[in-house]
């Protein structure tokens, strides 16, 4: 973090990134300084309401993080900024969202939790758009310019108030993790029945956090001598949606061999939580969640390396996992090797439903095409694994063909995940 006084000393000078905290209400104009230079504004969690009109004298700039002020509307001077890729305006009060507002480089758009009842039509130019966030917003349609947008990837619409979802939402050739949970026509009123017990959380002495996430922290908690683990729910909208859904979802997927056991739920008051089966330490995640420059695919510590053997192996349990989800009409929505858990053997936990969407209130249709949507998913997992992959094998290639075949952008074209299933049991 740097700080106003650094700036005015000329202690910055030829900085590509800044980060100032302060309280600010104006912009501080002594950021032009940097105009040659710098390429990522970090102005998040202060009390800024607007941006100067030369804020487009920025040319070098790639990505504003501007989260968490006090922003009514999306400043147009935006559109004018030549090289931005990446614009974050999320937890402000944004309601007015004019036409034309946002570059047409955008390639990473923020915008959770805010007021927007609307997007513009002119939301299709956004063409290079591959990521999305719009959970928590107030969205009851979504522009049918938007299908224009053809390079885009993943899609957060969870907490809006949409009415319905158009067929083309679907269709996108390139979507790949979507979450609509907790909108006008599917949102939950209360928790789903479920065979599992709903115990008092006074049954669990809570010991330390073990795991933190959007929507909850994660406990070591012990009862009757028992180790396990407890998530409990943060009362607000989270970046992926309600935790009402969250919890919902994961008691609707029922009980899979490769899904993260759920013993009991937690409903007491406003307070919801789930326990599960505590995950044995020899289990670690499969993968890094993406960075700023991967925007959208996962990346890997340095020397990471999986056989090709264990990949397969690895694959066949996701292709079973998700083909369960399914059939209990369950999208998980964030199919990533950063929610998957592995051991040395390859034996396969999957979990995290904050993204995850009871597909109930769909057509057939667009069930189906949700399916597509997350065989895609499938294969980008595979594509990155590949890439810490040094194996130069049969299975290696009968890998990449796979992941060529669910990536697809000709969506009719992507083997379902029964045919998916099917496919990796019998051919090896």
């Amino acid at each position: 973090m740097n700080t106003l006084e650094q700036l005015r000393s000329g202690a910055l000078s030829g900085a590509r990134h800044l980060q100032l905290v302060e309280n600010l209400t104006d912009f501080p104009k002594e950021i032009f300084t940097l105009a040659d230079t710098l390429e990522v504004l970090d102005l998040s969690n202060n009390n800024l309401s607007d941006l100067p009109a030369e804020f487009a004298s920025l040319t070098r700039l790639k990505r504003v993080f501007l989260s968490f002020n006090q922003f009514k509307h999306i400043p147009a001077v935006l559109a004018q900024c030549p090289a931005l890729v990446m614009i974050a305006f999320k937890g402000n009060q944004i309601s007015e969202f004019a036409q034309h507002s946002l570059p047409l480089t955008t390639q990473w758009l923020i915008l959770t939790d805010n007021r927007i009842e609307q997007l513009p039509a002119s939301f299709g130019e956004l063409k290079q758009l591959r990521k999305l966030a719009l959970a928590g917003n107030r969205l009851r349609t979504l522009p049918s310019s938007m299908q224009q947008c053809t390079n885009l990837e993943l899609v957060r619409l969870s907490a809006n108030n949409l009415t319905h979802l158009d067929n083309w939402l679907f269709e996108l050739p390139k979507l790949t993790w979507l979450a609509f949970a907790g909108n006008t026509f599917n949102k939950a009123q209360c928790l789903t029945k479920s065979s599992l017990e709903n115990k008092p959380l006074s049954d669990y002495t809570l010991q330390h956090v073990i795991g933190q996430g959007a929507s909850g922290v994660i406990h070591l908690a012990k009862a009757a001598n028992k180790a396990v683990a407890i998530k409990l729910f943060k009362g607000a909208i989270t970046s992926d949606g309600y935790p009402l859904d969250e919890v919902n979802c994961c008691l609707q997927a029922k009980e899979h061999a490769n899904l993260i056991k759920v013993l009991a739920y937690i409903e007491q008051g406003s307070q919801l939580g789930l326990v599960m089966e505590l995950i044995d330490n020899s289990f670690s995640n499969l993968g890094l969640p993406p960075s700023l420059q991967t925007c959208t695919r996962d990346t890997f510590a340095d020397g990471c390396n999986y056989s090709s053997q264990a990949i397969y192996k690895i694959v066949q349990q996701m292709a079973s996992t998700l083909q369960h989800l399914h059939a209990n009409k369950v999208s998980h929505g964030d199919v990533y090797p950063h929610n998957t858990m592995v051991n040395q053997d390859a034996d396969v936990l999957f979990g995290d439903f904050g993204a995850a969407t009871n597909l109930a209130m769909l057509s057939e249709y667009q069930r189906q095409q949700m399916q597509l949507i997350e065989v895609r998913a499938l294969g980008c997992l595979i594509d990155d694994l590949l890439s810490v992959c040094s194996d130069n094998n049969a299975i290696a290639v009968k890998l990449a063909q796979l992941a060529k075949q669910c990536m697809t952008t000709d969506i009719i074209q992507r083997p379902t995940l029964s045919q998916l299933s099917t496919q990796l049991t019998t051919q090896l």
